[in-house]
């Protein structure tokens, strides 16, 4: 009896503790608040999505990108326009059909005509001939192929050449970095187009020589001004790129990685490879991808002022450098490879967007 009591007056003792007090912070708390969780509770409380690296990421935003996967999908098409049909087309790019001069898109010469009616088979000229009665569709072909390599050649000579310079003159810093960075400044000033002239023709005379000798006849394939074009690559336009790996290396260089390689005592060159341009490999690669544009663009632009590749050989530029006379009577000349030189800058400068928007963790939501 007395144990009932003292449990009944502990009970109201409590309820008066527990009652509200509206100037009290201290918690309600109710016995079912104890529980133990459910189910339900306990896989609300359950990561949503699993861990993934920082490439699946962004492989998954890119993927989520269509502007960009439209853009991916244009150029591997271009690529096989222009590195696997030409293998199958019946025509080369220097042939000469007879009588078939400045043929409209599929029209026939009089002589193929002749051959259709005895019941032989004819491809078509696609985009029609040009004056010297060469098939137009395997000429931008070919000119399609010439303009995406130069651009990727250039684009990786700008990449070795530029990464280098840029995480060497960062790293080291000091009067290193001033004394790089002043010779970027210098480069700047000097005019691209009258170098490329001046090497085309200093160069002409030692490549004619060389392209005698064994082993070097695709010099003359080549010739001296693309060979110029790339010169001046390697000299000059890798200055952008320089710069924009000094300033990720300036921001990774103070990182505690960095200071514990250090502390091992690795060398610097191997910092710079395995630790700092590893690391700059995401920017490197939206980089790359915007500089392959401005390299078609350049040299596109070069070979429609004459000095691109050589004779027989096609790029979009001579072709629509060739097409300009004729272009009151034979317009589709120039406005096919025209069309086509926008298309592959566009379609780089929009998968470049994508990439920088993909895999920059500055834009990241």
């Amino acid at each position: 009896m007395e144990q009932s009591v003292i449990a009944a007056d502990m009970k109201e003792r409590y309820e008066i503790t527990m009652k509200e007090n509206p100037l009290s912070f201290q918690l309600k708390l109710r016995p079912e608040d104890f529980l133990p969780a459910t189910e339900e509770e306990k896989q609300s409380q359950v990561i949503m999505r699993e861990s993934v690296s920082f490439w699946k990421d962004g492989m998954r935003r890119l993927r989520k990108n269509k502007v960009a996967m439209v853009s991916l999908v244009v150029i591997i098409v271009v690529m096989i326009f222009s590195f696997i049909v030409p293998a199958f087309y019946p025509y080369t790019y220097k042939e000469q059909i007879k009588g078939a001069n400045s043929l409209a898109p599929m029209e026939y010469s009089a002589e193929e005509q002749a051959r259709i009616d005895a019941g032989e088979k004819v491809f078509p000229h696609v985009f029609g001939t040009d004056k010297m009665g060469r098939d137009y569709a395997i000429r931008v072909m070919m000119g399609s192929r010439i303009s995406l390599l130069v651009g990727l050649v250039a684009t990786c000579i700008i990449l070795i050449i530029g990464s280098a310079y840029g995480s060497i003159a960062a790293f080291f810093g000091g009067w290193v970095d001033l004394v790089m960075m002043r010779i970027v400044d210098i480069i700047y000033t000097i005019p691209d187009i009258l170098l490329i002239v001046l090497l085309s023709m200093s160069l002409k005379a030692p490549l004619n020589n060389l392209a005698t000798k064994p082993g070097f006849h695709w010099l003359n394939v080549v010739g001296e001004n693309l060979i110029s074009i790339f010169v001046v690559f390697a000299l000059l336009y890798w200055v952008g790129m320089a710069r924009m790996v000094r300033s990720q290396v300036l921001m990774l260089k103070e990182s505690e990685y960095v200071t514990a390689a250090r502390a091992l005592g690795v060398g610097n060159g191997r910092i710079i490879k395995k630790h700092l341009l590893t690391n700059c490999i995401g920017t490197l690669i939206v980089t790359t991808t915007l500089q392959i544009p401005s390299s078609i663009f350049t040299e596109s632009f070069l070979s429609f002022l004459g000095l691109g590749v050589a004779v027989p050989l096609p790029s979009l530029g001579s072709l629509a450098s060739d097409a300009l006379n004729g272009i009151n009577t034979y317009p589709y000349l120039l406005f096919i490879p025209a069309v086509l030189i926008s298309l592959i800058i566009l379609s780089f400068n929009l998968l470049g967007d994508g990439l920088r928007d993909a895999f920059d963790p500055k834009l990241k939501n």
